[in-house]
């Protein structure tokens, strides 16, 4: 769970880093390319303040929350027992967001904290007397930048491509249109890749979880897939040859249980995983707290932690029918009556068994209202309070196989298609198919990512966001609601952006 040359996420040089968090604020990095980037190892400390401000994407916070709380397989309701009710989060699950969203706007925060973190570290690194010796960790920044437009883009659509290491309040940013940030990603990603190792050339424990061509390769391939949304232009072929060049390394391979890429002792051994932020709480590097929101009060006697967990995220119905009984996936969804590991029932103080059922009111849910996903297990973890030191995960092996099924499907090769989801489900004793449809495909995108980023986007690209009904969002919902809004305060600090249309 390291970084090479003993750089950690969260343990940064004393450097002034851009946080762009406003664009009307002038922020800017103060390094002194005379007295510092002497070394690559001195260059790598500030790109680490990127890839921790990135990991807020995969992390339970609210740029992984505002696209999870839109989907079919998230809910945060609020409890009779008081707590957790927020109505910002009650309107992106029914579809009804508002430009003064205070959970997008934090969101647009985080985001743009990316982009101006790496906007900084870009312009030191390319002023530095030494910049021709950092070819590779400036690829690596702009890849990261990269990655912040990919959300930025993804949620927003329409906003801004700035790229200075401050912002000029007499000459503020204008808006981009989503093909345009399209583009922009696309370039550089594909310049950023020439100059970033191959996972072929590098030690693979050593030089992890920094980025590697066939990270940046796998998210292409999640561009492309979603080019037709993105741009009005479908990349189905191209989105395939990104997943042959991940495929055709022969470096990465599924792991033998799902929950396996999860745990606190995979981490840089991981055949699967491709890109992951790396974690350790006891050093204040990061922090991993899916098991304080996301499980009961009882789960600290069911797994034995130092804490009682907050009782707070939990799925629906609708998620956890996707999964037959011999889905080996479907034991990741905690629902009816609980027990410990070895079959006791987990028993309240009052010695009543905690039975999970599905949430029934989303302003007042009993405590038991709701199925709990454990998605990053507490199995041999190194605490540092409520945190946990699972690393978190980006981007997987799966993935890439899923996508090359959907863009074969989608280009007449079902056949190939069939073998490759099966595949994916083989490895979770899931029934083999025997033919192969869109919805199959996104179906067993739900099942195996469920909790990890992917379904909103997903659920676009499948139309099922716009014509889906699910626990509480009963209405379909119009094509405009695809991106969210730019938030308020954004555009009153900025009156050049352009609001989303009919918002």
């Amino acid at each position: 769970m390291k970084i090479s040359l003993g750089i950690k996420l969260g343990i940064l040089f004393t450097v002034v880093l851009c946080s762009c968090t406003k664009l009307d604020e002038e922020q800017f990095g103060r390094l002194s390319p005379s007295t510092y980037y002497k070394t690559e190892q001195e260059a790598l400390s500030s790109v680490a303040g990127i890839y921790q401000a990135l990991s807020e994407v995969s992390n339970i916070n609210d740029p992984w929350r505002v696209a999870q709380y839109a989907t079919d397989e998230f809910v945060v309701p609020g409890r009779a027992s008081g707590g957790w009710f927020d109505q910002n989060n009650i309107d992106i699950m029914l579809h009804q967001v508002k430009p003064d969203n205070q959970t997008c706007a934090r969101a647009w925060k985080a985001i743009f904290k990316i982009i101006g973190t790496a906007n900084a570290v870009i312009q030191n690194l390319e002023v530095s007397g030494n910049a021709a010796n950092f070819t590779g960790v400036l690829a690596e920044a702009k890849a990261l930048r990269a990655f912040g437009y990919f959300y930025a883009m993804d949620y927003w659509g329409n906003v801004p491509i700035f790229t200075e290491a401050r912002v000029d309040a007499q000459n503020l940013p204008t808006t981009n249109t989503r093909a345009e940030v399209f583009q922009f990603i696309e370039e550089e990603m594909l310049k950023a890749a020439n100059d970033l190792p191959s996972i072929k050339t590098v030690n693979r424990t050593a030089y992890y979880p920094r980025l590697t061509k066939e990270a940046v390769y796998t998210s292409l391939a999640t561009l492309y897939i979603n080019a037709e949304v993105y741009s009005g232009t479908a990349r189905w072929a191209d989105a395939l040859a990104m997943c042959n060049n991940v495929i055709n390394t022969g470096e990465y391979a599924l792991e033998a249980n799902v929950v396996d890429n999860f745990k606190a002792t995979v981490e840089e051994n991981s055949r699967e995983n491709i890109f992951s932020f790396s974690i350790d709480p006891t050093k204040t590097a990061g922090s991993n707290q899916f098991i304080l929101y996301a499980q009961s009060g009882l789960a600290q006697l069911k797994y034995n932690l130092p804490f009682a967990p907050a009782n707070g995220y939990s799925t629906f119905k609708e998620a956890l029918n996707r999964y037959e009984d011999v889905d080996n996936r479907k034991k990741l969804i905690e629902y009816g009556p609980q027990t410990y590991a070895n079959g006791a029932p987990l028993l309240d103080s009052k010695g009543v068994q905690l039975v999970l059922v599905d949430v029934k009111d989303y302003i007042a849910a009993q405590d038991n209202e709701g199925y709990r996903v454990l998605k990053y297990v507490p199995d041999n973890v190194t605490w540092a309070g409520n945190s946990a030191d699972n690393d978190l995960v980006l981007l997987r092996y799966a993935d890439v196989l899923l996508m090359k099924a959907e863009a074969l499907f989608r280009t007449g090769d079902a056949g190939t298609a069939l073998t490759l989801v099966n595949q994916v489900r083989d490895r979770s004793k899931a029934t083999i198919l025997t033919s192969l449809t869109l919805k199959n495909i996104e179906e067993e995108r739900a099942r195996e990512f469920i909790w990890e980023g992917q379904r909103r986007r997903d659920m676009i690209r499948f139309g099922t966001f716009f014509t889906g009904t699910w626990t509480f969002k009963t209405t379909q919902t119009p094509q405009w609601r695809g991106i969210f809004p730019i938030p308020t305060e954004q555009i009153a600090a900025n009156p050049n952006l352009k609001q989303n249309p009919n918002y």
